[in-house]
């Protein structure tokens, strides 16, 4: 991902003369270590430099992420800081995007020697960026230079009062601002002050919206519930879908309609009422049934022949068509202004097959969604999505009880359930079957040793009970036993690391060397799934770091238990 270069020199850190490598970290920033969060988590160092920071944040058991925009510096930087807790990325202030795309939520943001170097306009843009990359109860640390103004690199004057301010403005609260220290190196005209900002709460208020949408925003139908509903499942679980668009980021309309019908087919089998004295959800309620097709099979990524692709193409030109002008519309700020500004595409092409790619879900129009609601349904989709069903099912209940029927409350429940799909690896074993029988030596990915077993055990890499997910790049081969001791554990990042070489021969071997339809539905789902840079060819070596933000973020939302509990052995080959 390109790094963001709104300002003239975004390495402007590496060019300033850094403070001597023979201080230690303690004296250089002893003014800051005394308010550093208890609770050692995950902590985001922008402008990483020389990793000096970074190495000593590892060694005090965190899990860093080093963000640095130029490649030379980072990879200079991360050559001696190999520790599996330090990972590099290459993103900037004012973005911060691709940090962003990670989803994840900071207990410590740490700036040191970079605030001077944003231009005063970036600046607001940044401290909103910095304030959504917090946890509640995070904390921002921010060390200022005061010295006469060099011409290369540009530095522009601040101030612990328009710090503060810009932090208000998001929601933190300044902690401390230490008084003006002396510079490490003696020199008399520098000064150095550290700001502390702690996030109370979600910073954003977007939180508060939508508890005011899904409970107090008047509805004519469930509509606006759905569209939310389909809008947080995408955050969850399709995240990767979402492109930049500043302020906003934006979704394809044709996945939104995707979710749309599998959350409607059980409704619509179970005869639920979407509005007051109605009978059927909607007026094409016939194509939303799908017959022979299980609601977890819509999903991006697949595709469909036959009479089967020509009712599906039907029904999501009709979701796309629906949701635009009602839901979409009338889904409202108090000013009546849409939050989720929706504009329809094309239809999709008639054709044979029809698949869930990015090319059809695109053509089908946009969704904008603002940018602090997308962090927040990223990280509370566990919070919202219940209430989202609690209120859904209340009103389906009302409408049926109206129409003189009576239904069970949990049966609505129960309709609502968003269907995973069935735990299935029959179609990954069987390419290992087909693998060993042209001659080729299979692997445990996570011993290395060579499978002999007739039925070789396939196992999920991010484990099944924390995140169903049957895509093909979560799929690997492992030694009966090695399967049974993981079982629903979450691979620690060193075990993970090192099986990199063998995940990476197993992905080019199993999925890259076969048909262009297994190559493409390779591809489809981890670009879905995965925190991946949206690139016209899929390299394995970035599919194999997004792997490891998404174990990071699901070891930080479920606290899963890890395998293997001391660290593995040397691979035997």
């Amino acid at each position: 991902m390109a790094s963001d270069t709104t300002t003239s020199h975004p390495d402007a850190s590496h060019n300033f003369p850094q403070t001597p490598e023979a201080q230690t970290f303690e004296e250089i920033h002893k003014h800051a270590i005394p308010f550093l969060p208890p609770n050692r988590g995950l902590m985001l160092h922008i402008g990483a430099g020389s990793a000096q920071t970074a190495a000593w944040f590892a060694h005090q058991n965190w899990n860093v992420i080093a963000a640095q925009p130029t490649e030379a510096p980072r990879n200079e930087a991360a050559r001696p800081n190999t520790a599996p807790n330090i990972r590099w990325i290459n993103d900037s202030l004012p973005s911060l995007s691709h940090i962003q795309n990670l989803g994840l939520a900071f207990d410590l943001v740490w700036l040191s020697e970079v605030w001077m170097h944003l231009p005063p306009e970036h600046r607001p843009r940044a401290m909103r960026n910095l304030a959504m990359s917090l946890k509640p109860g995070g904390r921002l640390v921010i060390t200022r230079r005061h010295a006469p103004t060099p011409h290369h690199p540009p530095i522009w004057p601040v101030n612990a009062q328009e710090i503060e301010r810009l932090g208000l403005d998001v929601g933190l609260a300044l902690r401390v601002a230490t008084e003006h220290a002396n510079d490490i190196s003696a020199r008399p005209d520098v000064k150095w002050q550290t700001i502390i900002l702690d996030m109370p709460n979600d910073g954003a208020g977007a939180l508060p919206l939508l508890r005011g949408v899904i409970l107090r925003q008047q509805k004519s139908s469930t509509y606006k519930l759905a569209l939310l509903r389909c809008i947080t499942r995408i955050a969850d679980s399709s995240a990767n879908a979402a492109r930049d668009a500043g302020d906003h980021i934006e979704l394809p309309l044709g996945l939104i309609a995707l979710y749309w019908i599998r959350m409607f087919k059980p409704l619509i089998a179970n005869a639920w009422p979407q509005r007051p004295g109605q009978t059927t959800a909607f007026s094409s309620a016939d194509s939303y049934k799908l017959p022979g097709i299980a609601p977890h099979a819509l999903r991006p990524g697949a595709r469909f022949t036959g009479e089967t692709a020509n009712t599906l193409r039907h029904a999501l030109t009709h979701a796309a068509s629906l949701i635009t002008a009602m839901p979409a519309r009338h889904l409202t700020y108090a000013n009546d202004t849409p939050i989720f500004e929706t504009h329809y595409g094309k239809s999709p092409a008639r054709t044979g097959t029809i698949a869930m790619d990015h090319e059809l879900l695109w053509r089908l129009g946009t969704t904008r969604i603002p940018r602090l609601i997308w962090i927040a349904l990223r990280r509370m989709s566990a919070w919202i999505e219940p209430m989202l069903i609690a209120e859904w099912a209340r009103m389906m209940q009302n409408y049926a009880a109206k129409r003189g029927e009576t239904k069970r409350t949990d049966s609505a429940t129960e309709a609502l359930a968003w269907i995973e799909p069935e735990r299935d690896t029959n179609f990954v074993r069987d390419i290992v079957r087909q693998k060993r029988n042209a001659g080729h030596r299979i692997h445990c990915i996570w011993s290395g040793r060579l499978l002999t077993e007739n039925m070789p055990h396939i196992d999920h890499c991010l484990p099944w009970s924390a995140w169903p997910c049957n895509d093909l790049w979560n799929l690997v081969p492992a030694a009966q036993s090695v399967n049974l001791a993981k079982s629903g554990r979450l691979v620690t990042s060193l075990a993970l690391a090192e099986a990199k070489p063998r995940m990476i021969a197993w992905w080019q071997q199993a999925y890259l060397e076969g048909a262009a339809p297994l190559k493409t539905r390779f591809a489809e789902e981890a670009l879905f799934s995965l925190p991946l840079q949206k690139h016209s060819t899929l390299d394995l070596d970035d599919l194999f770091s997004a792997l490891d933000f998404r174990r990071l973020r699901l070891q930080q939302d479920t606290q899963a238990p890890e395998w293997p509990r001391t660290p593995p052995g040397p691979a035997v080959i």
